[in-house]
């Protein structure tokens, strides 16, 4: 299998203004926060400037509504659209319609990718303004006391307290610490909810294929929480092409849950962050099956009818299966050395 085919496509869905499309299907033709910051992971080291300008289009973003995250950082949301928006259009402009915009774990998420890819040697961090931008997402956090504040979580549904979404943000805001200022006390109370909440992922959901970022790619929680989550997905979530997101899972449900592609290549990842290769290594060939000749991976498989849906590719999970199969890869030949 050619992996580098992976890139072709993510270069496909690549826009004139540095970010990605989520897919591209007319249904999910959109930039998502979130969605760029995994879709980037690929680039994190190389010398490409991919990772660069995918934050920096993500910053030019907060730029433009920095008015809203100004009152935001002195006054909490009431409406979903006075939340700083989780998807744009691809000229990255907020979009007039009803969403789940209370979405914290995005505002996490892109604060982790800014610290990780600076300490990387990415040049994400362009000027003063986009320090500034930095801290007062931090603000933003703090005003909307993230560590209990129910958000419509990753999946962008029903609102209540995800541990995914407290997550990203004590990821997020250990990550830029020694950029802006960061009250010590802000990630305590993250942590401290964290073990109340974890390894469930919410007061509805026991497990979650949403908790994996918390091994990868944050590597927030220890050992014993990483097998405990890895377990419960595992034992529960896995299907044949991939992960349903959930028990009980409505999307794309046709008498049975959607199963998500990137659950299996995620799987193996959080395996290689533990170190357990001969686990991770039980999770190729499973990875390598959902991958098409042309590597337009799905978004996932409708539940019921073994087929994929529409948005074909999805940048996701092109990244997170390249990803993997490269560190795999990268192993094997070291073994041959």
């Amino acid at each position: 299998m050619n992996i580098n085919g992976a890139l072709e496509v993510l270069d496909r869905m690549r826009l004139s203004n540095g970010a990605y499309t989520a897919s591209l299907s007319e249904d999910y033709n959109y930039v998502w926060v979130r969605d760029v910051v995994y879709t980037v992971l690929p680039f994190l080291t190389d010398s490409s400037n991919r990772y660069m300008n995918a934050y920096h289009a993500l910053f030019d973003i907060f730029r433009m509504y920095e008015w809203k995250i100004d009152i935001h950082t002195e006054k909490k949301p009431q409406y979903l659209f006075e939340y700083i928006h989780a998807r744009y259009s691809t000229d990255l402009k907020e979009l007039p319609v009803e969403w789940g915009h209370a979405q914290n774990d995005s505002i996490g998420a892109f604060l982790w990718g800014v610290g990780e890819g600076y300490r990387n040697g990415q040049k994400v961090i362009r000027d003063e303004h986009d320090l500034e931008i930095v801290q007062k997402l931090v603000d933003y956090l703090e005003c909307l006391q993230y560590w209990q504040a129910g958000d419509n979580g990753m999946w962008e549904e029903n609102i209540e307290i995800h541990a995914s979404s407290i997550g990203a943000c004590v990821a997020g805001l250990t990550s830029v610490k020694m950029l802006v200022t960061v009250k010590e006390e802000l990630i305590k109370k993250g942590e401290e909810a964290l073990r109340f909440l974890l390894p469930r992922e919410s007061y509805t959901k026991e497990t979650d294929l949403a908790l994996l970022s918390l091994i990868y790619p944050y590597r927030l929680v220890d050992r014993n929480t990483a097998l405990k989550i890895l377990e419960n997905v595992t034992n529960r979530l896995e299907r044949t092409y991939g992960c349903i997101r959930y028990e009980k899972d409505l999307y794309y449900n046709e008498g049975q849950e959607a199963e998500w592609c990137f659950g299996l290549p995620w799987i193996g990842l959080c395996y290689l962050e533990l170190g357990m290769v001969n686990k991770a290594m039980d999770y190729i060939d499973k990875t390598k099956k959902i991958i098409p000749l042309n590597w337009e991976v799905p978004e996932l498989y409708i539940g019921g009818r073994d087929v994929p849906n529409g948005n074909t590719p999805l940048a996701w999970s092109v990244s997170l299966s390249y990803l993997f199969l490269e560190k795999t890869n990268m192993m094997q030949n070291e073994k041959i050395k």
